[in-house]
């Protein structure tokens, strides 16, 4: 059999390439977009009854977190949240020094709580079950919030690609060791979230 002209070689293994690329997981071929969380327009809100009356809401504005955004393979994305607990707000001065006190989110010992996903599990065309591990107080314990894509998209405030979200998600203090006046304050928080963030550049 006559060799190969150096032309068909050629085109042999380029044929090759081309088809170890196209069969190679998305995730491998193509890394995922990286979003930096902006603060200042990202609210972490919780609210828990109070003596039986109403909710008393409270909001988180010491956010920063990275998450990674896998457009060929939802699945595979990722996030990593931040929140300075110092940074609470409810609305009342005093009762907020006592829910930083020691007796609540001890904010002096435990300055940071976070958040980081294991898994995403997809269940519509922009919404995802995100599971993860939540560190309140020093003990860490899984989570699954409730993820809406919002949108992607030129952020023209900032003229940068930007991602929003809307999240909820609940938990019960108690797995977390936080019992004070549990027969009084609810201890089943409700959780919401509207994050937005900007997409970082590689």
């Amino acid at each position: 059999m006559p060799p190969l002209p150096r032309a068909r070689i050629i085109a042999i293994f380029s044929a090759a390439g081309i088809l170890v690329v196209a069969c190679a997981p998305a995730s491998t071929a193509l890394a995922a977009d990286r979003y930096e969380i902006d603060a200042s327009h990202t609210h972490v809100q919780f609210s828990v009854l109070r003596f039986g009356f109403a909710d008393t809401i409270g909001t988180f504005t010491g956010v920063s977190g990275i998450i990674s955004l896998d457009s060929h393979a939802p699945e595979n994305s990722s996030v990593e949240v931040d929140i300075d607990v110092a940074s609470l707000a409810s609305g009342d001065a005093s009762r907020d020094a006592a829910v930083l006190g020691a007796f609540w989110f001890n904010a002096e010992k435990f300055a940071t709580m976070s958040f980081k996903s294991t898994s995403v599990a997809l269940d519509g065309e922009n919404h995802a079950r995100v599971t993860g591990d939540l560190t309140l107080l020093g003990v860490s314990k899984p989570l699954t919030l409730d993820v809406t894509l919002n949108k992607i998209g030129v952020d023209r405030a900032a003229k940068k690609q930007a991602a929003g979200f809307s999240i909820t998600g609940a938990l019960n203090r108690l797995d977390w060791g936080m019992e004070t006046a549990a027969n009084f304050v609810g201890t089943d928080v409700t959780i919401r979230i509207e994050a937005l963030a900007h997409k970082i550049k590689e």
